[in-house]
């Protein structure tokens, strides 16, 4: 059989490749789209989408049990968790199931497959029908990553679990232990924590979210201790002890090692580029650490293929992946492309409570050489905060004192994550903190927080 012929093969159906290759198609390019599992990859089948399903039904529990503080009764509050779970499940489901109709919508061609790359601009697909050969002047590689693994801390699906596992399980943990206190470990830990399970996490870093500013990762400890979490900093799990129904765990701080027993572990350390079999050395594609070396422009020095989302370094989120597909798709079909600026990432974080940011921490900034000035308002002083019963959490501003950019956002508190946009488009409008003080928030809102820190960074502050 011939091979068929494209302009553009992406290798993945993520939210990069599915989104690249949608971007192409709009713009005339014949496209493919290569995927070995799930069309929208990890983050819409077991990341992203499923693990906020969860936790919107823990929420709900949370709320549930303190229906007393907003004058209203709920007697035998309980949950069943496999219901849960397929609530979790059928959202993903019905997601993934929108990705195939819009790439058929957008006449995309999908083969479902494992591809590899035998030579530049040719892609051989094992299928369940056998192979498939495919040939196209551009290759997108948008493969993504999986959890990373230590040795003596692999996942066994019953006593130690990957994020895959923590998804669909086969019992409710009474004592969790958490290795890792990034996104992925803190979130597992908020859900299970709500729903009764005495939760340990262990971070090997000297603090908890340790690419967050240094204060709210002080606060959110302080939250997660409060909730009733055991928070380890500056620890590292050494070792697991399996036994039918427990692991005891080794957990070494400050030169000490000591034994704690656990129903179920969670790792929960990292990720690793999904890099392997594709033929991607023999092109001489530059691999550092799991993950393809690129420019700006998601190019790979081999002619024709670029790389974009997880397989090409961090930050490892899925909205940088998507920009990158879409950045990569014009590129190749001769528009203007604008080439993602990693510092111009939000990060968010959907435990409770929930932590999002934007920039430059203001230890980085002041590191990068910058004179600042920082704001910070807490949720305390805001009306729409105390009436939706959440009282507690920060925004906070970092700004160059010479210029007025805006450097760096960082906050903690009840959605944060949907606050985060309005400093995301500040920043990339290139406003300055004038702009953003004669700019009018509704009343009543948690945005009006955002103005207040912003107020606050340059000494006027009204509520507070």
């Amino acid at each position: 059989m011939a091979a068929q012929s494209f302009d553009l093969i992406v290798i993945g159906a993520g939210p990069g490749g599915y989104v690249a290759a949608i971007r192409a198609a709009q713009l005339g390019l014949k496209t493919a789209v290569v995927e070995r599992e799930h069309l929208g990859g990890i983050c819409l089948n077991w990341g992203c989408i499923p693990t906020k399903a969860l936790l919107r039904s823990s929420e709900v529990f949370h709320l549930m049990e303190h229906a007393k503080d907003f004058g209203l009764k709920a007697d035998k509050i309980g949950y069943d968790l496999d219901a849960v779970v397929k609530r979790s499940r059928g959202v993903a489901g019905q997601l993934s199931g929108g990705i195939g109709h819009l790439l058929k919508k957008n006449k995309v061609t999908v083969i479902m497959g494992e591809a590899t790359i035998p030579a530049k601009g040719k892609v051989t697909v094992k299928t369940d029908k056998g192979t498939e050969e495919l040939t196209a002047k551009n290759i997108v590689l948008a493969t993504g990553a999986r959890a990373r693994e230590l040795p003596g801390l692999e996942a066994d699906g019953d006593l130690v679990w990957t994020y895959k596992h923590a998804l669909l399980p086969p019992r409710m943990p009474k004592k969790l232990l958490v290795i890792g206190s990034g996104a992925i470990g803190i979130e597992f830990a908020s859900f299970y924590n709500t729903l009764g399970a005495d939760t340990t996490v262990v971070e090997v870093m000297d603090r908890v979210l340790p690419v967050e500013d240094a204060e709210i990762s002080a606060l959110a400890k302080k939250a997660f201790t409060k909730q009733g979490m055991t928070i380890k900093e500056k620890a590292m799990v050494k070792q697991l002890d399996r036994a039918k129904g427990k692991v005891t765990a080794h957990i070494e701080s400050n030169g000490k090692v000591e034994k704690h027993e656990f129903d179920t572990v969670i790792s929960a350390v990292g990720i690793v580029g999904n890099v392997e079999n594709l033929g991607l050395e023999a092109l001489g594609v530059k691999i550092d650490r799991t993950h393809v070396v690129t420019d700006e422009y998601c190019r790979t020095g081999v002619d024709g293929l670029y790389a974009i989302g997880d397989i090409a370094g961090a930050p490892w989120l899925a909205h940088k992946a998507s920009h990158e597909g879409v950045m990569v798709a014009e590129l190749i079909a001769g528009q203007h492309a604008h080439p993602v600026k990693p510092e111009s990432i939000a990060g968010c974080t959907y435990c409770q409570p929930q932590v999002a940011s934007v920039g430059y921490t203001e230890a980085k900034a002041k590191e990068l050489g910058y004179d600042i000035k920082v704001g910070r308002f807490p949720f305390i002083g805001n009306g729409k905060a105390i009436a939706l019963g959440e009282p507690e959490g920060l925004i906070k501003t970092v700004f160059d004192a010479k210029t007025g950019e805006l450097l760096g956002a960082h906050m903690i508190g009840a959605e944060v994550t949907e606050l985060i946009q309005g400093y995301i488009v500040g920043r990339q409008l290139e406003t300055t903190e004038e702009d953003l003080m004669n700019t009018v928030f509704p009343h009543p809102t948690l945005s009006e927080m955002m103005h207040e820190s912003v107020l606050d960074a340059y000494g006027k502050v009204i509520h507070m």
